[in-house]
């Protein structure tokens, strides 16, 4: 597409992980580019970023369990990998002027005040939308990146690939970490933080602790009633875990406590005790928040004249706090030490670690870490 358009085009392949046990499939991957590369007449090479994927990625996700948040290392990867280390090699050791990724995302400019403003905006597919992923990205890593694939569906790209006889036209979309694959977690985890028998407790739906379990707005201000602090008196033993580090909110995989008439979820961990506590059936009110807060430090703007800086301030947008979920509508508050989102709507296992991020329209604006 791009050398269709005039582009002069090299193809470049990233190869980060290798392991013995946990074994990604980067060699046939990088097989397959070249291929294509060798189809289109353009230069072909590996570059190899073990070091920096392990400093930025593996161990930031691995430090990020053992306190018991949820990381999302894909978008540290990009932020980190994709736009910062291959995006210098690619423009200061090989002299392009871009680089081009397979995001499925549209890049607009914007002239204000005789300024170009670089803008990320939903694609064109919006099962496949990768917005979320980017929500970390500088106006200067925006400047020097392409999107071709904004304006296409994953069908029509498919078309494309076949229409070309490229050796990838029929290959699965890549799923689990990034450049790793799928894994399983807990054997994952392993690698560096040790089993540790924990107790399950199981909360009741009915308890007593989730009454008055809400915000009040006071003034121009909220007052936020803490989180829920879960004591193992607020229910009863039910069960054993291997660690409470490889539990997350919401989830229901890996439990292995039957006897219920529903499914158990996580509905919050202890790492320090080394609990998780459960309730039954994703209905579970210690399941749900309107809220979530993101500490200053953790906050990031993708536009530098789009923002909240004082406090009081409050600007209406559309949220998510996973990739793939629909958009849901909220309200950004600063306050002194950071931004509440409110929901107009309950939102599921608003998980600590993860990442919020937020739109005007169909443009992403901010994102931030969920404290």
């Amino acid at each position: 597409m791009l050398k269709k358009k005039g582009y002069n085009v090299i193809g470049l392949f990233i190869n980060n992980w290798e392991d013995p046990v946990f074994k990604c499939n980067w060699i046939k991957d990088s097989i397959d580019a070249m291929l294509i590369a060798n189809k289109l007449k353009i230069p072909f090479q590996v570059i190899k970023m073990k070091k920096e994927y392990n400093k930025y990625v593996i161990n930031y996700m691995f430090n990020e369990y053992k306190i018991g948040k949820t990381p999302n290392p894909d978008i540290l990867c990009n932020e980190k990998i994709k736009f910062n280390f291959f995006l210098k090699i690619a423009t200061i050791k090989l002299k392009a002027d871009f680089i081009a990724t397979g995001h499925y995302v549209k890049k607009k400019e914007l002239i204000k005040n005789n300024k170009i403003i670089y803008r990320i905006l939903i694609g064109k597919d919006l099962n496949k939308d990768q917005s979320y992923f980017l929500c970390r990205l500088s106006q200067y890593q925006l400047k020097k990146s392409l999107f071709p694939l904004g304006n296409l569906t994953k069908d029509e790209v498919r078309k494309i690939a076949k229409s070309n006889n490229f050796c990838n036209a029929y290959k699965k979309d890549s799923q689990g970490l990034c450049f790793v694959g799928k894994i399983k977690l807990p054997e994952f985890l392993e690698k560096r933080i040790s089993k540790k028998k924990g107790k399950v407790i199981y909360i009741k739906s009915s308890s007593s602790i989730y009454k008055n379990n809400n915000i009040s707005k006071t003034d121009n201000f909220f007052s936020i009633k803490k989180k829920i602090k879960y004591k193992e008196t607020d229910g009863k033993i039910i069960g054993y875990h291997s660690g409470a580090h490889q539990f997350t909110k919401g989830q229901r995989k890996g439990i292995s406590i039957g006897g219920y008439k529903k499914a158990l979820f996580v509905i919050d961990t202890d790492i320090e005790k080394n609990i998780i506590y459960t309730g039954m059936g994703r209905e579970h009110p210690g399941l749900y928040r309107k809220y979530l807060f993101i500490k200053e430090k953790d906050i990031h703007w993708i536009r530098s004249d789009i923002f909240l800086s004082l406090e009081g301030e409050k600007m209406k947008v559309f949220c998510r706090i996973r990739y793939r979920q629909s958009l849901q509508k909220a309200t950004l508050f600063k306050l002194k030490l950071g931004i509440l989102i409110f929901f107009e709507k309950m939102q599921y296992a608003i998980s600590e670690g993860q990442f919020a991020v937020w739109y005007l329209n169909k443009e992403l604006i901010g994102s931030g870490i969920i404290s």
